[in-house]
């Protein structure tokens, strides 16, 4: 009986053993994807051996159930190699493959889009170590970050990160910007900050160098002298316009710092503005006012004419050259230069007119001049100090001599105060009179006892010279003298006067025709609509109907000169405005009227009618024509 156990024993190993090599290579085959053989179990066994002793000796051989068996007799099971076996655990792993991939590729794609972030920010601070490199001077190397940069950023495939590319664009229009800003100036030496203006001590600023400490030593130094009076102002105005505080030094190379400083071509003032340029940039002009000669409004119009030519131009030496032979001149020789005047601005002064060309030259040979006066041995005297002075609103016409009177002054620093008014006389008008800060109390004291003067100013006529007109047969026709018109129009007796030339002409006599420029005069009281055509400015529409260019700003409410084609204007008279401030208002001449008797029904004085309608005691006035009264 014991023998017997013992061949069932063997029996049950033999079993066993078989089944386990079975599963083992067969779920070898399931993962590693090679068809299952089921050649571990042979089947002629299977086929010939009884299947209900082939279940007993299962059953017998399994007295519990385990996971492991369970696989065994599944496995056993025939599978078809071509299709896919269902099971669970398959299921699950390759879910689990699947999750872990994405959450790979999300790994993955957060690192890149965080490695772009990092090539912005990178390029950014490149940005930011140039600007410094720039300020310092060091401009070359401002160069290579701002390369560095650029390469930064293109590496960022805008395809694939749409997100970075508004970024993309602001920092490449960043380093652009930057660029062309530095190969603007890389080519001269710079000293202090980016934003002051470069020097270039070549031949011709050597040359001017010369003359200035040399022939033109005294000049020099009597202009450093009278510019401690204006150069404050000067100074405080460039700051608050961002320009920069160099161009205080400008008027020394216009006027020598002399605030009444008249050059042939008719510029006038501490800045040297023709009326034409005057008028455009708020500098008006009259009989009794020249703004130009006052050095704080002409220091303002100088300031907003030069911000415009540097926006034009955009470095500094072409927007000097501009100021002083215009932005038309230069705009006319840059066309014509077959080369990027920008990276060298001598080859474009090479082509400019003579005067010009001396022009930037000596400016920045002033400036080298300053920043060394010692090196040079410039030495100056005393300097003029500026004024201080209280700003007062007078209503009535007085003469500078007379107030300096009253309050024991020089008439002189009254002058030097008020330079605009151009006969040392108030106009009819309002005026804000300058009065010296230690006189201001007397002043005010003493103002009513102040005699008013009333004084027409002379008419005019003007003339265009025609073939054969001399100044004598120009005096007698319009019975005047030769010394009259000489004064008028800045000119010697013995000038010869050339045909097409207009002329002013003095003249009290009402009855000649007034052949001035403005065509189209408003008559006080009236009001005409204006649509701003092409080359239009204020100027000249203010000269072609006879009025101002602050008359036509107050009408339409203009902050500045600016025009639009198209634009629509309201014409009035400046008399009307006058009329309009003063509460005054018209009066039409009927027949038997005289100067006299509409000043007498107005309770006016005969003076101030006279001058307040630009008349003088031998006009002659017409029924229906209209004058100003109070």
């Amino acid at each position: 009986m014991s023998g017997y156990k013992l061949t069932i024993l063997l029996i049950l190993v033999w079993i066993t053993t078989g089944c386990q090599q079975a599963y083992q290579n067969t779920s070898s085959n399931i993962y590693t994807g090679e068809p299952v053989n089921t050649v571990n179990v042979p089947q002629e066994t299977i086929a010939h051996e009884d299947s209900n002793s082939y279940k007993e000796n299962q059953t017998a051989s399994k007295p519990e159930k385990s996971e492991g068996d369970e696989q065994v007799t599944t496995i056993n099971k025939p599978i078809n190699i071509e299709e896919e076996p269902d099971l669970n655990n398959t299921t699950e792993d390759n879910t689990s493959i699947s999750n872990s991939k994405q959450e790979s590729e999300k790994e993955d794609n957060n690192s890149d889009q965080a490695a772009a972030q990092e090539k912005i920010d990178q390029a950014l601070e490149l940005c930011e170590y140039a600007q410094q490199m720039w300020e310092k001077g060091k401009l070359q190397e401002a160069l290579n970050n701002l390369d560095s940069a650029y390469y930064s950023i293109i590496e960022i495939d805008s395809e694939v990160y749409p997100d970075f590319n508004q970024q993309k664009e602001d920092i490449r229009f960043l380093i652009s910007k930057r660029i062309l800003e530095i190969y603007a100036s890389r080519q001269i030496v710079a000293n202090g900050q980016h934003n002051e203006i470069p020097i270039t001590l070549n031949k011709y600023v050597k040359d001017e160098i010369k003359i200035l400490t040399g022939r033109d030593r005294k000049f020099f130094e009597q202009s450093l002298e009278r510019s401690q009076r204006y150069r404050p102002f000067i100074v405080a105005e460039l700051k608050k316009a961002g320009l920069p505080e160099e161009i205080s030094w400008l008027p020394l190379i216009e006027s020598g710092f002399k605030i009444r400083a008249l050059s042939r071509a008719r510029a006038l003032g501490l800045w040297q503005f023709i009326p034409s340029t005057g008028y455009k940039f708020g500098l008006s002009r009259n009989y009794y006012i020249d703004e130009r000669l006052d050095p704080e409004k002409a220091t303002i119009a100088a300031i907003a004419y030069l911000k415009e030519l540097h926006k034009l131009f955009g470095d500094w030496t072409t927007a000097l050259a501009a100021y002083n032979c215009g932005e038309y001149r230069v705009l006319r020789i840059i066309r014509r230069q077959k080369i990027n005047y920008l990276d060298n601005f001598w080859d474009l002064f090479q082509s400019l007119p003579r005067e010009t060309a001396r022009y930037v030259p000596k400016f920045l040979a002033t400036l080298h001049i300053i920043n060394n006066l010692e090196k040079y041995n410039i030495k100056t005297g005393k300097s003029l100090s500026p004024i201080k002075y209280k700003t007062f609103e007078i209503k009535k016409q007085v003469r500078l001599e007379d107030i300096a009177k009253e309050i024991n002054v020089s008439s002189k620093i009254l002058k030097d105060l008020n330079p605009e008014l151009r006969y040392a006389l108030l106009p009819s008008e309002t005026y804000q009179l300058k009065i010296p800060e230690e006189k201001a109390h007397l002043f005010l004291a003493k103002i009513d006892k102040i005699k008013t003067t009333y004084s027409p100013p002379p008419m005019y006529v003007y003339h265009r010279v025609k073939r054969g007109d001399t100044l004598s047969g120009l005096a007698k026709k319009y019975r005047t003298s030769i010394s009259a018109i000489s004064k008028a129009n800045h000119i010697n007796r013995r000038h010869t006067i050339i045909a097409g030339k207009v002329l002013k002409i003095p003249s009290r006599n009402n009855n000649i025709k007034n052949t001035a420029i403005a065509s189209n005069k408003i008559e006080p009281g009236k009001t005409v609509e204006y649509k701003v055509k092409r080359g239009d400015s204020l100027w000249i529409i203010a000269r072609k109907f006879g009025t101002t260019t602050k008359t036509i700003q107050s009408v339409n409410k203009l902050n500045n000169t600016t025009l639009n084609i198209g634009q629509k204007l309201y014409i009035t008279s400046k008399e009307q405005v006058k009329i309009a401030k003063n509460g005054g208002s018209t009066y039409r001449v009927r027949s038997g009227d005289s100067p006299f008797l509409i000043a007498k029904k107005h309770n006016m004085n005969l003076n101030r009618f006279l001058a307040l309608n630009h008349l003088s005691k031998r006009s002659t006035i017409f029924p229906g024509q209209k004058l100003i009264v109070e």
